[in-house]
């Protein structure tokens, strides 16, 4: 097993050298926070923009709560740095946050899925988001080699500890379709690509869905799970973000990204991602097939 990528010059890792003034950032941020909790949003818009003027990377993510607020339009997605911290974080914790606390088990819902569809095992798998490595826990019989990608470098340390990927990487998993290549110039391609909760990071999925259908073997499949926004009529929004400063998409929207880059749905059926505050989270486990001939 070797875990690549995971170093301040890896091409998948960004630096911000700009000074930045962390107190006042914090103090701006929590101020934000106090005056959203308050009810006064022009007050919170105005903290939030000091955050981002401070360090537009954004790694407290209030481009995000702009968003939910209405105060700046959807983003394509959630800023890098932000999805970084968050898991860098939380990566001590993380298994028992999602798993008990929230009761998230898509993972295994893809593993039953597949079994039943009759598919696999898989010469390779690429998995992207690949977190602690709860995707790779659920394929480690189903897949001869499996590849974890995470922004997170804590996160990937603690899918290294699980001892069952081949190789791990440190990287966004988007860039990592379009640009990856082995230190050999090859570039490789997979059997079955996984994005289990990667999607509600992501605004736009397009360049995801055509990153995969690039990275995929003739045949090959995709799956993922989505958070899902329910459809309000042709002229509504493909994602929007919601009160719990996630991506929410239309499934009509996926469906659409997923036949123009040479996928057929094999399934798209509505599950439940995850608790939140008690309650259930709709959503949605895609698993496509990409044409012979895309």
């Amino acid at each position: 097993m070797t875990v690549e990528g995971a170093r301040p010059t890896s091409p998948f890792r960004s630096l911000n050298v700009t000074e930045i003034d962390d107190d006042a950032l914090a103090d701006a941020y929590n101020l934000g926070l106090d005056l959203e909790k308050a009810g006064d949003i022009e007050g919170a818009e105005r903290e939030y923009r000091k955050v981002l003027a401070l360090d537009p990377s954004d790694p407290a993510g209030v481009g995000i709560r702009l968003a939910a607020l209405g105060r700046v339009p959807t983003p394509e997605k959630m800023p890098d740095a932000y999805v970084a911290t968050l898991f860098d974080q939380h990566a001590d914790v993380f298994d028992d946050i999602l798993v008990e606390q929230l009761g998230y088990c898509v993972p295994l819902l893809l593993r039953e899925k597949i079994r039943q569809l009759g598919l696999g095992p898989f010469e390779s798998l690429l998995d992207l988001g690949c977190g602690t490595g709860l995707t790779g826990v659920a394929f480690a019989d189903c897949a001869d080699q499996l590849t974890g990608v995470d922004l997170s470098e804590k996160i990937v340390e603690h899918a290294f500890d699980r001892e069952v990927y081949d190789d791990l990487y440190v990287g966004e998993a988007v860039a990592f379709l379009q640009e990856f290549e082995e230190d050999d110039g090859t570039v490789p391609s997979y059997s079955f690509i996984a994005a289990t909760d990667v999607f509600p990071y992501l605004g736009d999925a397009g360049a995801m869905v055509s990153g995969a259908a690039a990275r995929l073997n003739p045949n090959g499949y995709f799956a993922f799970s989505t958070e899902s926004l329910t459809a309000s009529g042709e002229a509504g929004p493909s994602f929007v973000v919601g009160a719990k400063k996630r991506f929410a998409h239309r499934l009509d929207y996926l469906e659409q990204l997923l036949r123009t880059h040479g996928f057929k749905t094999l399934v798209a059926d509505p599950i439940t991602v995850r608790l939140e505050d008690g309650e259930p989270v709709p959503g949605h486990l895609v698993i496509a097939q990409l044409s012979a001939a895309a």
